[in-house]
């Protein structure tokens, strides 16, 4: 689940107006304001674009993938629900796809937590503190953040992580979070459909190691240049 908190209804007139005050323009002009933000964005000026940020709650998603998303740690601030405070004795948690479809499996991974949670509340009863029970949590125990991110941050991570290579609850928290942000304004709807999508889309190439095989490679890319560079020359 993800709750948008706080927002700029329109990031793109915010960031062109903000760099109209560097550029010595008008920024009393909306309409100009807008055209200026966009220009922005497709220039990749991406310094302008932290002057806008959102607010969100995720929740639901596993600690596993929220460690990974703190990997992006530029142009970001966040605050995470506490192992020491909260009691976690009947925590829910994430089920991979795989583990899901195999029914032999699931069983397993079932018991696994459900003992996790009995240990839980047997090393409570015996008086443990809370903190000192948490590091029993399984990566894949669900978890709770406070996430302020601005938009540079923002279009990097929708780049990288809405791959198809992309861990698969990762790849699903982004595309309910595009779902959220298209619901805020027409500007960021515009932004969910422009740009926050794969890097390869806006390259025409991966420049991966690993490749999905939506896009040529870049090292295919790169031979078919040579490859033309040699045809012009031998037509000259």
């Amino acid at each position: 689940m993800i709750e948008i908190r706080k927002y700029d209804l329109n990031p793109i007139t915010e960031i062109g107006q903000v760099a109209g005050i560097c550029w010595g323009a008008d920024v009393t002009n909306q309409d100009n304001n807008y055209k200026r933000g966009l220009e922005c964005i497709e220039n990749n000026h991406g310094r302008v674009m932290e002057f806008t940020d959102i607010q969100l709650i995720i929740d639901d998603y596993s600690a596993r993938v929220i460690r990974e998303l703190y990997t992006h740690v530029i142009g970001t601030s966040r605050l995470q629900s506490s192992t020491r405070y909260i009691d976690y004795s009947d925590f829910k948690y994430f089920t991979p796809k795989s583990i899901e479809i195999n029914g032999e499996a699931k069983e397993v991974y079932d018991n696994l937590m459900q003992n996790v949670k009995d240990t839980y509340l047997d090393l409570l009863d015996l008086g443990i503190k809370k903190e000192d029970i948490g590091g029993i949590l399984p990566l894949n125990s669900t978890s709770k953040i406070v996430l302020k991110i601005n938009l540079r941050a923002l279009l990097y991570l929708f780049n990288l992580r809405t791959c198809n290579r992309a861990y698969i609850e990762f790849r699903e928290l982004m595309l309910e979070l595009r779902r959220e942000l298209m619901n805020l304004s027409p500007e960021w709807k515009l932004l969910c459909i422009n740009y926050f999508k794969p890097k390869c889309k806006d390259m025409l190439y991966c420049n991966e190691r690993y490749s999905c095989g939506i896009a040529p490679t870049k090292d295919y890319v790169r031979e078919l240049i040579e490859k033309d560079k040699l045809g012009g020359n031998n037509n000259e």
